[in-house]
């Protein structure tokens, strides 16, 4: 995320929990497999709500980053962590009865030789083997796991000769989007989320790239995202923006695609200030123009390649091209969705301000309209 507001599946497709929802006290009974909705009023708390909130069906930790090897290199990076409530498991009344399925998402973008790997996994939580805990920082599938407090985390995952060991701190606090608690995402009662960002983790640790493990420092963005809903049937997929700005700004915008390829009035987004001061954008604040295509190879999908982003209310107007074309993930083995997410580049101007930036792009439903598959 992302709408890195938005995504969810396999058994529930996870990625269409851009479109998911968080927690408000206290909490409605619910009936055996129900699960809750993202209604307005719900307060935040921290470090409770970086934990996991099992009473809502779909959730995701994501992370995503920009990396400077000691050599110079640069790097991109995701992780993201999937946690999909199983309606049939909550009805058992065993404890043994595995009530959530885990996914996991590790991609690395090496930015010089414009080379793009990714790995997934899955795992129902049975036996330790994945997880997420409701009184601490843990978030886990096999040995892939994000761990720690409200302001320093580790982040570990690792596939054959590719891997990331990670320690972040955050320098700015949680910066929560949209308003009264919610993320609203479309047209009626809880199709929406409980959405919050960290904007700003510097990060540090070791990157490990076709067997060789590199010293890297740089800057992440961590989404934390959790909800019960799921894309209504007229949309059809999402465009999300995370951008770190070079004067200590960022911004967060998503647009949400229609059917008849018109934006959706429920996309939004969040500026944030050096101060942390949150200022919430929505449509018509924001506009999304697209100025270049690119047609992947393997799916098909004609995926926008370059945007010109302008908010007018602060003074925005910049320019984002990814760092190299070729970021697209086909999950079939987890999530079981088609989607671009990758590292990209800014440049251009906040207030009359010159502003350069790197950030992460994710869109979905260029290669097929996103639905769940199961």
């Amino acid at each position: 995320m992302n709408s890195r507001s938005l995504k969810s599946h396999i058994l529930v497709v996870v990625l269409s929990a851009f479109v998911a929802a968080w927690r408000s006290d206290p909490a409605p009974a619910l009936a055996a497999g129900e699960f809750r909705q993202a209604l307005p009023g719900y307060a935040f708390s921290f470090p409770h709500d970086h934990y996991a909130h099992e009473e809502f069906r779909t959730e995701w930790w994501y992370y995503t980053g920009h990396l400077r090897a000691k050599n110079g290199e640069e790097y991109g990076y995701q992780v993201t962590f999937f946690r999909s409530g199983l309606v049939e498991a909550r009805k058992n009344p065993s404890r043994w009865a595995p009530r959530n399925l885990y996914l996991a998402h590790f991609a690395v973008s090496d930015i010089g030789r414009k080379s793009f790997r990714y790995f997934e996994r899955v795992s129902r939580a049975g036996v330790g083997q994945a997880g997420a805990s409701q009184t601490e920082f843990r978030v886990w599938v096999g040995n892939w796991k994000a761990t720690g407090d409200g302001t320093r985390r580790r982040l570990v995952a690792g596939e054959g000769a590719f891997g990331v060991d990670l320690r972040l701190a955050s320098g700015k606090p949680p910066v929560v989007h949209g308003e009264n608690g919610v993320s609203q995402k479309g047209e009626g009662r809880g199709h929406a989320s409980h959405y919050y960002s960290l904007t700003r983790l510097a990060t540090e640790g070791t990157l490990t790239v076709r067997g060789k493990t590199l010293e890297v420092a740089g800057q992440s963005w961590m989404d934390h995202e959790f909800g019960s809903t799921e894309l209504n049937p007229d949309q059809v997929g999402w465009d999300w923006f995370s951008l770190q700005f070079d004067d200590g700004t960022e911004l967060m915008l998503y647009l949400i695609r229609k059917a008849d390829g018109r934006p959706d009035s429920y996309s939004a987004g969040t500026w944030v200030g050096a101060d942390g001061r949150a200022v919430p954008l929505k449509l018509p604040d924001f506009a999304i123009e697209v100025l270049d295509r690119w047609v992947s190879p393997r799916s098909r999908g004609a995926y926008p390649m370059k945007w010109r982003l302008t908010a007018p209310t602060i003074g925005l107007d910049v320019t984002v091209i990814p760092t190299f074309p070729d970021q697209e993930l086909d999950t079939a083995k987890s999530t079981q969705v088609v989607y671009w997410e990758g590292a990209v580049k800014a440049d251009g101007s906040v207030a009359g301000r010159r502003v350069t930036a790197k950030g992460y792009v994710e869109m979905t439903g260029y290669a097929a309209p996103f639905r769940k598959k199961l």
